[in-house]
């Protein structure tokens, strides 16, 4: 004997009302929308104008006269940017900011390329021992600075090199292990299939890296990029031990100089150094806006795949 099952017809959903979707709250009251959107928007500028305010403040005392620098006046009440061509006149500086850049490129430039380079090996390359070569390589990362500092700087002197620029950015040619554990999480997320077609259609290993891996991490490599950069426009440590030239200094052993000369126990011209703060965070400011899409593109896809 059949039994006959009757299915009764699948009863439609309205549009956006699945099992898992959230039924539309009844529209909260204009009034209750309006002090919500007023508070957030008040906190926000209050956390804003709180860090906001010690760079208005330098940019506020870099235009004032000596005598009112730190009047804590937020607006001058008397405009003087001659403190800034005073600067110019008094020191190298045009020259110590060219030597920033220079040194900021080059150690940007090397440390993400080498980088980059050993960490599509641990990402690509399936060997024994990848692991614990790759632990090796992380735990690096918790000897201190201050640890490689001697042994470094007597390499440096052996190869004559230890009053030159190079040692501010060369050491980045051996790579850092901690961009290398960032860049080989991403290698790790791109799909293996696509190097394995490149593979069977020619293409060698570092074609795979510079043809296919480079192109596609674009955001990370930028990251890194401006990480190494900032790191190295602010150094101090480094350009201390090595410089000694005055038209070899970098911004910061150049501020160093400024702040020696015309700050406490020198001059008391504090106007040239706040002149001098300015313009040496501005190449910061103008690089984070710039690259700004790509480094948070960079920082939010870090996330997701770290």
């Amino acid at each position: 004997m059949t039994q006959v099952v009757q299915v009764e017809p699948a009863r439609e959903e309205p549009s956006g009302a699945g099992p898992g979707s959230r039924r539309p709250r009844a529209g909260a009251s204009p009034v209750r929308r309006v002090v919500r959107t007023g508070f957030i928007v008040t906190a926000v500028a209050i956390v804003a104008a709180t860090f906001t305010y010690p760079l208005l403040w330098l940019i506020s005392a870099s235009l004032k006269p000596r005598y009112q620098v730190f009047d804590n006046v937020l607006i001058p009440r008397e405009v003087q940017p001659e403190n800034y061509t005073g600067l110019v006149d008094t020191v190298p500086f045009l020259t110590w900011f060219g030597n920033s850049m220079l040194v900021g490129v080059m150690a940007a430039l090397t440390v993400t390329l080498s980088s980059a380079l050993v960490a599509f090996g641990f990402a690509y390359f399936r060997f024994p021992g990848r692991n614990v070569l790759f632990m090796l390589v992380l735990g690096t990362m918790m000897l201190p600075a201050a640890v490689t500092m001697i042994p470094t700087f007597l390499i440096w002197q052996e190869l004559g090199l230890s009053q030159t620029q190079v040692p501010l950015w060369a050491h980045n040619v051996f790579a850092s292990a901690f961009y290398i554990f960032l860049m080989r999480q991403f290698f790790l997320s791109l799909p293996r299939d696509t190097f394995e077609a490149a593979r069977v259609d020619g293409c060698g290993y570092f074609g795979l890296f510079w043809r296919i891996a480079m192109p596609l991490c674009r955001p990370a490599l930028i990251v890194v990029f401006i990480f190494e950069f900032r790191a190295s426009w602010t150094d101090l440590i480094r350009p201390l031990i090595y410089l000694q030239d005055e038209a070899l200094y970098t911004l910061p052993r150049g501020l160093k100089a400024v702040l020696d000369a015309f700050g406490q126990g020198g001059e008391q011209r504090w106007e040239i150094v706040m002149a001098a703060s300015v313009l040496a965070t501005i190449p910061l400011i103008i690089l984070f806006f710039c690259a700004q899409r790509y480094f948070v593109e960079g920082i939010a896809t870090q996330g997701r795949k770290g």
